[in-house]
């Protein structure tokens, strides 16, 4: 089953600020993962985040793209099966984590 996609609007600044082959690459991961966005865990792809460095991303998931040093962060909203990009940006350090936790406040998350 493939759950929707909802991106928070900052994302489209995210991949703008990408390269145009890394935004075929996050295209392509999102629609890989959206096919099963669950937990590790539970059969999926995602990598679950917690409250670490500061920042508390308790019930969020990662991807990691390591050949392109770019990392997803997303939720899932189970109950419509939808999965909710929240940023995507360059492993820069702890800085993904910290722009999700701010949108994560900011959208009430």
């Amino acid at each position: 089953m493939s759950w929707k996609v909802i991106y928070l609007p900052e994302v489209e600044k995210d991949l703008k600020a990408l390269a145009h082959n890394q935004v075929i690459t996050v295209r392509k991961a999102i629609n890989k993962v959206k096919e099963n966005p669950l937990p590790q865990a539970e059969g999926g792809y995602g990598k679950p985040l917690g409250n670490k460095h500061g920042t508390n991303l308790t019930n969020f998931l990662k991807i990691k793209l390591r050949g392109e040093g770019i990392r997803i962060v997303y939720k899932l909203i189970r109950t419509e099966t939808s999965m909710l990009v929240v940023v995507v940006g360059v492993r820069e350090d702890e800085e993904v984590y910290e722009i999700a936790q701010a949108r994560r406040i900011r959208n009430n998350l």
